[in-house]
């Protein structure tokens, strides 16, 4: 079987795509808590 090494520059992108997918969770989910503390103070 012939192995070949990882392609460094496609290891980097997929790197860079797992960190960037990571950085628009935490920014949607800072979103969505906002939205619920500005329902929660005008309800009460």
């Amino acid at each position: 079987m012939d192995q070949t090494p990882p392609d460094p520059q496609a290891e980097r992108k997929r790197i860079i795509k797992g960190r960037n997918i990571a950085l628009a969770s935490l920014l949607f989910a800072l979103v969505v808590l906002f939205f619920f503390i500005t329902i929660a103070k005008r309800m009460g």
